[in-house]
């Protein structure tokens, strides 16, 4: 079988998908940049601070964007069939679920704040500017899981531009806002930590207002009506909870596992959370270009599949296989290329920046088997049906693998934070050979009612 497929549709369709989700999300990942940036010219433990914050945000993203998979893999192949009432009914499952998540982590963190900060570190000065943001921002969350649960829905027929408009307004809306009420500009209140918060809820309102508004007037696809989020279709009920619950279990655990790095860093000093921090976010907007390719190829595999046209599955897997590869290389040059002029930025300690910039060097290295191992898994073969691998494959690398092996450096062995954050992330390059194995060599595509189905060679 040829490498790369010669049928142009897909490039078009990949590319166009992949650089407009990459754009939404750098987007999305620079309003906690420019909390972090406003925040680390404000003060070093206000940086820590949110940056903890910013864990808990991203456990309710993973949980929201594995409830927005879970319609994408449902709704993307009703889109191939060109079924549309179902897409409605399956976006109202997840509108619920995604609601329901968002209520209970708003309810643990705005009553034990500074319970649940004081598990990811020790540092009383970070523990308590974090709680002045996390009391604030907990107010977002429902806004955020409705805003993205749709945008995942508009994702699966093809609509991704939206996204990218709703995220630059937030992004503008946030650093106005962080600009006036951090620092205390234009008669405004300085407000810290608080005023970043205040900042960012006020553009999640506005961000889910400018989606509701396109759902109603400007969308012609799928035609959501208030009457669409009533009793839940029980059979689709079902389907959803076989195929999509696997993924926010998945993603849930892997939020989970992020905050625990987090914590195990954290135990290790306000400069490991600083650069930890700077790394972290850094290293999230440079590398959207390889998780907008894991979405597109969610979305391309499942339509492909709902099309009926199964022989094309593989034929397009090994050409995503090459692209994934050069989107990593390119990334990881970029990342290492740019530390120096990123950190110039911030304005915190020598010790920071020095972890910072050798964070980012590992960064650059294991980015490339991120681009490949999670475009992959979560992009093709969760695009496939086969949702329950990456579950099961992320469990036995998370709890027997990283933070085993990260705990013991950190606390057994008192090894540097630079050797703690190697085994936070060697799972990236080890999944690379898992992934390679599964795609090119076991079965993948599955029917999300009669199990697997056959992959042929085109």
């Amino acid at each position: 079988m040829r490498l790369f497929t010669r049928d142009k549709y897909f490039y078009k369709r990949f590319f166009a998908l992949t650089f407009t989700i990459a754009l939404q999300n750098v987007i999305v990942f620079a309003v906690n940049l420019a909390d972090n940036v406003m925040l680390g010219a404000y003060s070093e433990p206000s940086l820590s601070g949110v940056a903890l914050v910013n864990q808990i945000q991203f456990f309710l993203q993973m949980l929201v964007m594995g409830v927005g998979e879970g319609i994408v893999v449902l709704a993307s192949r009703c889109w191939g069939r060109k079924e549309i009432d179902p897409i409605r009914r399956i976006v109202n499952i997840g509108l619920k679920f995604g609601v329901l998540f968002s209520m209970i982590l708003w309810a643990v963190v705005f009553f034990f704040p500074h319970e649940t900060l004081g598990l990811l570190t020790n540092e009383e000065d970070v523990i308590a500017e974090g709680v002045k943001y996390l009391q604030i921002i907990c107010f977002s969350y429902v806004f955020f899981a409705m805003t993205n649960v749709f945008l995942c829905a508009l994702r699966s027929v093809e609509t991704v531009k939206i996204g990218f408009v709703v995220s630059t307004s937030t992004l503008i809306i946030n650093c106005c806002l962080n600009y006036c009420l951090i620092y205390g500009n234009f008669g405004a209140p300085e407000l810290g930590a608080r005023g970043a918060a205040i900042a960012t809820l006020t553009a999640r309102v506005i961000e889910f207002v400018i989606v509701v508004c396109y759902l109603k007037f400007g969308d012609k696809k799928i035609g959501l009506r208030m009457r669409d989020f009533g009793k839940m279709d029980r059979e689709l009920l079902r389907q959803y909870i076989r195929v999509g619950f696997p993924v926010v279990a998945s993603n849930a655990m892997w939020g989970i596992a992020q905050a625990i790095q987090t914590g195990i860093l954290g135990h290790l000093g306000a400069s490991a959370i600083a650069a930890n921090s700077i790394a972290t976010t850094v290293f999230q907007i440079l590398s959207v270009v390889s998780y907008g390719a894991a979405s597109a190829s969610g979305v391309l595999v499942g339509k492909t599949i709902g099309e009926g046209r199964i022989h094309l599955v593989k034929e397009y897997a090994k050409t995503l296989q090459i692209l994934y590869l050069i989107i990593g290389v390119a990334t990881g040059a970029l990342l290492f290329c740019s530390k120096g002029f990123i950190l110039s930025f911030y304005q915190i300690s020598e010790a920071s920046k020095a972890l910072a910039i050798q964070f980012m060097d590992v960064l650059s290295v294991t980015v490339i088997g991120t681009s490949y191992q999670v475009a992959v898994l979560t992009g093709i073969v969760r695009g496939g049906g086969d949702t329950r691998f990456v579950l099961y494959n992320d469990s036995i690398f998370i709890w027997l693998v990283v933070i085993p092996l990260s705990a013991v450096t950190a606390f057994w062995l008192k090894l540097p934070p630079l050797v703690v954050f190697c085994c936070l992330k060697c799972d990236q390059i080890l999944k690379c050979f898992v992934a390679v194995v599964k795609v090119n060599f076991c079965k993948w595509v599955k029917s999300v009612d009669e199990g697997q189905l056959e992959l042929t060679e085109g």
